[in-house]
Protein backbone atom coordinates (compact mmCIF):
# COMPACT_ATOMS: atom_id res chain seq x y z
CA UNK A 1 0.00 0.00 0.00
CA UNK A 2 1.65 3.67 -0.84
CA UNK A 3 2.45 5.55 2.31
CA UNK A 4 -0.24 8.29 3.45
CA UNK A 5 1.22 9.35 6.64
CA UNK A 6 0.85 13.11 7.38
CA UNK A 7 4.97 13.13 6.88
CA UNK A 8 4.66 11.52 3.59
CA UNK A 9 1.85 13.92 2.38
CA UNK A 10 3.82 16.66 3.46
CA UNK A 11 6.51 15.38 1.87
CA UNK A 12 4.98 15.01 -1.60
CA UNK A 13 3.90 18.35 -1.49
CA UNK A 14 6.38 20.20 -0.34
CA UNK A 15 6.91 23.47 -2.59
CA UNK A 16 10.50 23.51 -3.31
CA UNK A 17 10.59 19.84 -4.67
CA UNK A 18 7.19 20.45 -6.81
CA UNK A 19 8.19 23.84 -9.11
CA UNK A 20 11.13 21.71 -10.88
CA UNK A 21 8.32 19.37 -11.56
CA UNK A 22 6.10 22.23 -12.90
CA UNK A 23 9.02 23.97 -14.70
CA UNK A 24 10.23 20.68 -16.52
CA UNK A 25 6.26 20.24 -17.53
CA UNK A 26 5.95 23.60 -18.94
CA UNK A 27 9.31 23.75 -21.12
CA UNK A 28 8.18 20.41 -22.36
CA UNK A 29 4.77 21.70 -23.38
CA UNK A 30 6.55 24.65 -25.00
CA UNK A 31 8.69 22.72 -26.78
CA UNK A 32 5.82 20.27 -28.44
CA UNK A 33 3.80 23.24 -29.36
CA UNK A 34 6.79 25.11 -30.60
CA UNK A 35 5.60 23.85 -34.58
CA UNK A 36 2.42 24.49 -34.49
CA UNK A 37 0.33 26.38 -37.61
CA UNK A 38 -2.26 29.11 -36.72
CA UNK A 39 -5.00 26.34 -38.01
CA UNK A 40 -3.50 24.03 -35.29
CA UNK A 41 -3.72 26.62 -32.22
CA UNK A 42 -7.39 26.90 -33.62
CA UNK A 43 -8.02 23.36 -32.54
CA UNK A 44 -10.55 22.70 -29.94
CA UNK A 45 -8.78 21.44 -26.89
CA UNK A 46 -10.60 19.19 -24.44
CA UNK A 47 -11.44 22.43 -22.15
CA UNK A 48 -15.12 22.52 -24.00
CA UNK A 49 -15.66 26.30 -25.47
CA UNK A 50 -11.46 26.91 -25.60
CA UNK A 51 -9.01 25.96 -28.30
CA UNK A 52 -5.86 24.67 -27.40
CA UNK A 53 -4.29 28.26 -27.99
CA UNK A 54 -7.21 29.91 -25.28
CA UNK A 55 -5.73 26.70 -22.88
CA UNK A 56 -2.23 27.16 -23.39
CA UNK A 57 -3.26 31.68 -22.16
CA UNK A 58 -5.11 30.00 -19.50
CA UNK A 59 -1.46 28.48 -18.19
CA UNK A 60 0.17 31.74 -18.77
CA UNK A 61 -2.15 33.77 -16.76
CA UNK A 62 -2.02 31.37 -13.70
CA UNK A 63 1.81 31.29 -14.16
CA UNK A 64 1.57 35.16 -13.89
CA UNK A 65 -1.29 35.76 -11.01
CA UNK A 66 -0.11 36.48 -7.89
CA UNK A 67 -2.53 36.08 -4.43
CA UNK A 68 -2.49 39.96 -4.21
CA UNK A 69 -4.08 40.35 -7.86
CA UNK A 70 -5.77 37.60 -7.89
CA UNK A 71 -8.14 38.89 -4.88
CA UNK A 72 -8.13 42.24 -7.19
CA UNK A 73 -9.10 40.32 -9.91
CA UNK A 74 -11.98 38.33 -8.43
CA UNK A 75 -13.24 41.81 -6.52
CA UNK A 76 -13.20 43.07 -9.47
CA UNK A 77 -15.40 40.57 -11.29
CA UNK A 78 -17.74 40.33 -8.45
CA UNK A 79 -16.72 37.11 -6.87
CA UNK A 80 -17.43 35.40 -11.28
CA UNK A 81 -14.53 33.14 -10.65
CA UNK A 82 -15.37 31.97 -14.52
CA UNK A 83 -15.52 35.67 -15.56
CA UNK A 84 -11.99 36.50 -14.18
CA UNK A 85 -10.71 32.89 -15.86
CA UNK A 86 -11.61 34.67 -19.15
CA UNK A 87 -10.62 37.97 -18.43
CA UNK A 88 -6.72 36.76 -16.95
CA UNK A 89 -7.10 34.25 -20.39
CA UNK A 90 -7.48 37.25 -22.28
CA UNK A 91 -4.63 39.34 -20.84
CA UNK A 92 -2.48 36.83 -22.46
CA UNK A 93 -3.93 35.63 -24.81
CA UNK A 94 -1.61 37.46 -27.99
CA UNK A 95 -2.94 37.97 -31.60
CA UNK A 96 -1.30 34.84 -33.17
CA UNK A 97 -0.49 31.46 -31.76
CA UNK A 98 3.63 32.17 -31.90
CA UNK A 99 2.58 35.31 -29.59
CA UNK A 100 0.76 33.33 -27.54
CA UNK A 101 3.74 30.61 -26.90
CA UNK A 102 6.19 33.18 -26.67
CA UNK A 103 4.25 34.72 -23.72
CA UNK A 104 3.89 31.56 -21.92
CA UNK A 105 7.49 30.19 -22.84
CA UNK A 106 8.49 33.43 -20.38
CA UNK A 107 6.72 31.96 -17.37
CA UNK A 108 8.35 28.58 -17.89
CA UNK A 109 10.21 29.11 -14.88
CA UNK A 110 8.11 31.31 -13.06
CA UNK A 111 7.02 30.41 -9.40
CA UNK A 112 4.09 32.92 -9.37
CA UNK A 113 0.43 31.44 -8.78
CA UNK A 114 -2.29 32.64 -7.19
CA UNK A 115 -3.13 31.25 -3.38
CA UNK A 116 -3.33 27.72 -4.58
CA UNK A 117 -0.68 24.84 -3.20
CA UNK A 118 2.69 24.18 -5.60
CA UNK A 119 0.97 20.45 -6.29
CA UNK A 120 -2.69 21.89 -7.70
CA UNK A 121 -0.13 24.27 -10.31
CA UNK A 122 1.11 21.08 -11.24
CA UNK A 123 -1.77 19.50 -11.71
CA UNK A 124 -2.82 22.46 -13.74
CA UNK A 125 0.47 22.06 -15.93
CA UNK A 126 -0.42 18.28 -16.56
CA UNK A 127 -4.30 18.25 -17.30
CA UNK A 128 -3.85 20.96 -19.13
CA UNK A 129 -1.25 20.00 -20.77
CA UNK A 130 -3.24 16.94 -21.83
CA UNK A 131 -5.97 19.15 -22.67
CA UNK A 132 -3.89 20.65 -24.90
CA UNK A 133 -2.05 17.94 -26.92
CA UNK A 134 -4.67 14.73 -26.73
CA UNK A 135 -7.07 16.97 -29.70
CA UNK A 136 -3.79 17.93 -31.65
CA UNK A 137 -2.24 14.03 -31.80
CA UNK A 138 0.25 14.57 -29.31
CA UNK A 139 1.98 12.79 -26.85
CA UNK A 140 4.34 13.05 -23.45
CA UNK A 141 6.01 9.86 -21.47
CA UNK A 142 5.53 11.70 -18.34
CA UNK A 143 8.02 10.43 -15.24
CA UNK A 144 5.79 8.17 -13.19
CA UNK A 145 7.16 9.55 -10.13
CA UNK A 146 5.70 12.91 -10.92
CA UNK A 147 2.46 11.60 -12.40
CA UNK A 148 2.05 9.73 -8.80
CA UNK A 149 2.56 12.56 -6.76
CA UNK A 150 -0.40 14.21 -8.61
CA UNK A 151 -2.66 11.20 -8.41
CA UNK A 152 -2.02 10.97 -4.83
CA UNK A 153 -3.05 14.84 -4.65
CA UNK A 154 -6.22 14.46 -6.14
CA UNK A 155 -6.96 11.32 -4.48
CA UNK A 156 -7.59 13.77 -1.08
CA UNK A 157 -8.76 17.26 -2.74
CA UNK A 158 -11.72 18.84 -4.48
CA UNK A 159 -9.93 22.22 -4.79
CA UNK A 160 -9.91 23.78 -8.14
CA UNK A 161 -11.76 20.91 -9.67
CA UNK A 162 -13.44 18.08 -8.09
CA UNK A 163 -11.72 14.69 -8.38
CA UNK A 164 -11.70 12.88 -4.36
CA UNK A 165 -15.71 13.60 -5.01
CA UNK A 166 -16.00 12.20 -8.25
CA UNK A 167 -13.78 8.50 -6.87
CA UNK A 168 -15.52 8.23 -3.83
CA UNK A 169 -16.22 4.62 -3.36
CA UNK A 170 -14.20 3.52 -6.36
CA UNK A 171 -10.95 1.53 -6.09
CA UNK A 172 -8.28 3.00 -8.30
CA UNK A 173 -5.45 1.19 -9.51
CA UNK A 174 -2.42 2.16 -11.63
CA UNK A 175 -0.93 -0.46 -14.39
CA UNK A 176 2.05 1.39 -14.98
CA UNK A 177 3.29 2.65 -11.48
CA UNK A 178 2.20 2.44 -7.74
CA UNK A 179 -0.81 4.66 -7.50
CA UNK A 180 -3.86 3.29 -5.62
CA UNK A 181 -6.87 5.20 -3.91
CA UNK A 182 -10.37 3.59 -2.29
CA UNK A 183 -11.35 0.41 -1.05
CA UNK A 184 -15.04 0.31 -3.18
CA UNK A 185 -15.68 -3.30 -4.60
CA UNK A 186 -16.11 -0.67 -8.06
CA UNK A 187 -12.54 -1.29 -9.51
CA UNK A 188 -11.08 1.17 -12.32
CA UNK A 189 -7.99 0.55 -13.50
CA UNK A 190 -4.98 1.78 -16.02
CA UNK A 191 -2.05 4.09 -16.77
CA UNK A 192 -1.90 7.00 -14.25
CA UNK A 193 -2.20 9.56 -16.44
CA UNK A 194 -5.51 8.20 -17.69
CA UNK A 195 -6.75 7.94 -14.25
CA UNK A 196 -5.67 11.43 -13.23
CA UNK A 197 -7.56 12.77 -16.27
CA UNK A 198 -10.73 10.67 -15.63
CA UNK A 199 -10.55 12.42 -11.86
CA UNK A 200 -10.50 15.45 -13.71
CA UNK A 201 -13.78 14.81 -15.43
CA UNK A 202 -12.25 14.22 -19.37
CA UNK A 203 -14.50 11.81 -20.26
CA UNK A 204 -12.37 10.82 -22.93
CA UNK A 205 -9.82 9.17 -21.00
CA UNK A 206 -12.32 6.91 -19.72
CA UNK A 207 -12.18 4.65 -22.46
CA UNK A 208 -8.29 3.60 -21.64
CA UNK A 209 -9.84 2.14 -18.21
CA UNK A 210 -11.23 -1.31 -17.50
CA UNK A 211 -12.78 -2.44 -14.35
CA UNK A 212 -16.62 -2.15 -13.14
CA UNK A 213 -16.48 1.22 -12.13
CA UNK A 214 -15.47 2.42 -15.27
CA UNK A 215 -18.97 3.44 -16.18
CA UNK A 216 -19.61 5.07 -12.30
CA UNK A 217 -16.47 7.11 -13.09
CA UNK A 218 -18.07 8.11 -16.55
CA UNK A 219 -21.57 9.10 -15.23
CA UNK A 220 -20.12 11.53 -12.81
CA UNK A 221 -17.70 13.36 -15.35
CA UNK A 222 -20.78 13.44 -17.86
CA UNK A 223 -23.06 14.89 -14.61
CA UNK A 224 -20.22 17.43 -13.08
CA UNK A 225 -19.69 18.53 -16.69
CA UNK A 226 -16.22 19.72 -15.60
CA UNK A 227 -13.92 22.40 -18.02
CA UNK A 228 -11.87 23.68 -15.24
Amino acid sequence: MPDISPKSTRRRRDPAAIWPLIHTERAALASDLATLTEEQWATPSLCEGLTVREVLAHLTAGASLNPVRWLAGVIRCRFDFDKQVAMRLAEHLGTTGAETLERFEAVVTSTTSPPLPAVAMLGETIVHGEDIRRPLGLSRDYPIPTLTRLAEYYRESDLVVQAKGRIDGLRLTATDGPFEAGTGPALVSGRTLSLIMAMTGRIAYCDELEGDGVPILRDRSETAGERA
